[in-house]
């Protein structure tokens, strides 16, 4: 009997695009961890995945997850911002037709690196689109200064993340969820469940219940998803402009102003 194939291609993809995405599959794939898809080929064109049966969002598949991605992340990286195993350098994030830069890192603390590995090059972009006003600008180095401070830090070392873990980048099956499409590199774990949280997911309560009763994490967790969803929220002013560009700035104005 032939294996069931989903075959994923761009003929122009950046070079080693997806000999990247292959690696952050692989890295993801730890004992104990969520089901990653499993790649069958690479080239420089594309990916052969398996294909994957989904069915309906339940919570004892969200439960699971919970934990599942606690297990993952406690796994580890070398640093905040360093690639996957087998990948040396920069990365990818976004869609398949737009992919945009993800720089590698070995910053040994979140802070710095989330201010001018993520922060700043994702500014750089808001400007060369002409998304990036005076008041953002601004907002965006009062933010990226605090950053550096210090002044978010804890004792997380650096996770083994997803890093793209929107709803859109996990499949619910019969046998639980899958994770595809990674932008894997090590991270804050907030960075996956901000993602989660940022565009909404089926049972995310019992997700995130479940994942602080497999790892403790800093008290007043919830509100500091918001920090960490700046970020990805500016990819999509970059991407998309209009009503993104407000709530980036809203964002960061908070940020860069409050707690």
């Amino acid at each position: 009997m032939t294996t069931p194939v989903y075959r994923k291609g761009r003929a122009d993809a950046p070079p080693g695009y997806f000999d990247w995405e292959a690696a952050g599959l692989a890295w993801l794939a730890v004992p104990g961890g969520p089901r990653v898809v499993r790649v069958l080929a690479v080239t420089e064109a594309g990916l052969e995945l398996e294909h994957v049966s989904t069915s309906a969002p339940s919570r004892a598949a969200a439960t699971d997850l919970g934990q599942d991605l606690a297990r993952m992340h406690e796994a580890g990286a070398g640093d905040f911002g360093s690639p996957p195993d087998g990948w040396v350098g920069d990365g990818y994030f976004g869609p398949l037709a737009e992919p945009l830069p993800l720089l590698a890192d070995a910053a040994a603390t979140w802070g710095p690196f989330y201010a001018d590995s993520r922060l700043g090059p994702v500014g750089e972009m808001l400007a060369v689109r002409g998304r990036l006003d005076p008041d953002l600008r601004t907002d965006l180095t009062r933010l990226r200064d605090r950053l550096r401070a210090g002044e978010w830090e804890d004792d997380e070392p650096p996770a083994r993340v997803h890093g793209d873990l929107w709803a859109g980048n996990l499949l619910w099956t019969d046998g639980g969820v899958v994770l595809i499409d990674p932008a894997a590199h090590g991270g804050h774990p907030l960075t996956d469940l901000a993602m989660l949280d940022l565009f909404g997911l089926a049972h995310l309560d019992a997700v995130l219940d479940a994942y602080e009763q497999e790892h403790r994490l800093v008290d007043g967790w919830r509100d500091l998803l918001g920090l960490h969803q700046v970020f990805p929220l500016a990819v999509h002013a970059v991407l998309f402009g209009g009503s993104y560009v407000h709530r980036t700035a809203a964002l960061v104005h908070r940020w860069a102003h409050g707690r």
